[in-house]
């Protein structure tokens, strides 16, 4: 295997996109725990900002046409809905890693027509995962997630590792998405976690 190689791992019912082969967590991930652990609190930061990302991207998608949704894009899933339905797709293939310790069923791009299924749905995702983040302690952060790639290898993560990935990724994907949508003439304006940060404190009067 290649460094850096994507696999996807197989278990009976489904995959889950956007994973990379994992070896044991290494020496250093372990001096990382000891000195800087993340809290529960942390991640639910992050993924407070995630979903005001997403809402940022699907506000400014609500702008196109169903045909722009869906038309070929040169960037990564093909269009905008493929973009847009990855990331929602891995959002909750992870969160079901990570709570349930096995991998969900795998969706279908084309059971999400219109951007109104995708966002509803997505929506629904979004507050499983914010319930899935309430009932996890700072303890239960450093617990390892473990999986089966394809050949059978067997993987295993700490679990906060992969909840923050699930974010890094959304990164990616949503400044694709961005792009296409900067292209129709609909930007979805900054995504920065700072202005994230500066919009929060000015609704809290801060």
């Amino acid at each position: 295997m290649k460094p850096g190689e994507r696999l996807r791992p197989v278990v009976a019912g489904g995959t889950i996109p956007g994973l990379l082969a994992a070896a044991r967590p290494g020496r250093w991930e372990g001096e990382i725990e000891r000195k800087n652990k993340m809290k529960v609190q942390d991640l639910q930061i992050l993924y407070h900002y995630n979903e005001w990302a997403n809402k940022r991207i699907v506000t400014a998608a609500a702008g196109v046409s169903q045909e722009q949704y869906v038309a070929p894009a040169p960037f990564s899933y093909g269009s905008l809905r493929g973009v847009m339905f990855h990331t929602f797709e891995t959002e909750y293939a992870w969160r079901v890693l990570c709570q349930h310790r096995r991998f969900a069923e795998e969706l279908v791009e084309t059971e999400f027509p219109t951007l109104a299924i995708l966002e509803e749905r997505w929506g629904e995702e979004e507050a499983a995962m914010r319930a899935y983040l309430a009932s996890l302690t700072d303890d239960d952060l450093t617990d390892l997630v473990r999986y089966t790639v394809e050949g059978g290898q067997k993987r295993e993560r700490v679990l906060w590792h992969c909840l923050w990935h699930v974010v890094n990724h959304g990164m990616q994907h949503r400044s694709e998405a961005a792009a296409i949508l900067t292209g129709y003439g609909h930007s979805p304006g900054d995504l920065d976690f700072t202005l994230f940060l500066n919009e929060q404190a000015a609704a809290s009067g801060g």
